[in-house]
């Protein structure tokens, strides 16, 4: 390896356009990490969120942009027995994935799918981290019960259908057009509600209310959501589109006996990460493997093209995943 490397960078708190690319020293393991040579880097929203000043990241974090990607083991730090040397690898990262080479804990990494490229993989992290530590352990989906996604097109919303799908769920997804619902109906959601046009409370009510709901759209959505749920239901809350703050009638929680709860990925300890790993290797590994899930691609764009990848990724016009290719 050299010592220096290509990386895309923030330059100032901004638009897309902020994103520059620079030259960074690659980065040394730490005891329990390992370093990846980057062959894609995913897209995500946190990145954008980054970019715009919104979300600041770890205090030990890489300051670049990049939360997951795949490639190869290049090196080991001390203590590391799981992975080797030329492993083919994709990873959750603290950070720094918009770069040649990035560091990681090794517990975090989990083996490329059989049969799946490597830009495939990048697109799986920070999804299925996501959907499976707060649809089915936070949020305790089971088989049968109705399940609600909201941006069922998105990659987390991508992710949550078939997850949810495969393991006997009934499936329901909002999505923004007639392509997005269809797309959402063609992974597996029973039903795709167009939020434009129909009120996803009124639909849920009639199927007897959502048993689990998983929002990132906050705002005006988190009352709505707590009418759309069943008796026992529960709300799990990642994100906030449309603002973190709402009036809601608590008489309903109480009522209703309802849960509402959320979390955030980046700011958990290795340790949980590494469980939420340990977890997906065990359940969900097998179906990828299988090919009876695998990552929706939206669109592959050139290291170069960072501020691009952003520009699509906020235009809300993507189905699934947006990965710049690195390597």
């Amino acid at each position: 390896m050299s010592e220096t490397m290509r990386a895309v960078e923030i330059t100032e708190p901004g638009g897309p356009e902020v994103l520059k690319l620079t030259t960074r020293p690659v980065p040394v393991p730490a005891p329990g990490q390992v370093v990846l040579k980057v062959a894609y880097a995913g897209v995500n929203r946190p990145d954008a969120l980054q970019r715009a000043g919104s979300y600041a990241p770890p205090p030990t974090a890489s300051d670049l942009p990049g939360l997951e990607a795949s490639g190869e083991v290049v090196a080991l730090g001390e203590g590391v027995s799981d992975w080797a040397i030329g492993d083919k690898v994709c990873a959750l990262l603290p950070g720094g994935g918009y770069a040649e080479y990035v560091a990681t804990p090794a517990a975090h990494c989990l083996r490329v799918p059989e049969g799946m490229g490597m830009k495939e993989a990048a697109c799986l992290p920070e999804t299925f981290f996501t959907v499976w530590s707060n649809v089915f352990t936070r949020g305790g989906l089971t088989g049968g019960e109705r399940f609600l996604v909201h941006g069922g097109s998105s990659g987390i919303g991508t992710t949550a259908i078939q997850l949810a799908n495969a393991f006997g769920a009934r499936v329901f997804a909002t999505a923004g057009s007639a392509e997005k619902c269809a797309a959402c109906t063609a992974l597996g959601a029973e039903r795709a509600i167009n939020y434009r046009e129909e009120d996803f409370v009124e639909v849920l009510r009639a199927e007897g209310g959502a048993d689990l709901i998983l929002d990132m759209v906050g705002g005006s959505y988190i009352p709505r959501n707590v009418k759309a749920l069943a008796n026992d239901g529960r709300l799990v809350q990642i994100a906030f589109l449309t603002g973190p703050k709402a009036e809601l009638n608590f008489a309903q929680v109480m009522a209703r006996r309802l849960t509402i709860t959320g979390s955030t990925l980046r700011p958990q300890s290795d340790l949980a990460k590494a469980r939420i790993a340990r977890d997906l290797a065990e359940a969900v590994w097998p179906l990828l493997d299988a090919g009876k899930v695998a990552p929706v691609m939206d669109s592959e764009f050139a290291f170069e093209e960072a501020a691009a990848a952003h520009a699509r990724l906020e235009s809300s016009g993507h189905i699934g995943k947006i990965v710049l290719k690195v390597g």
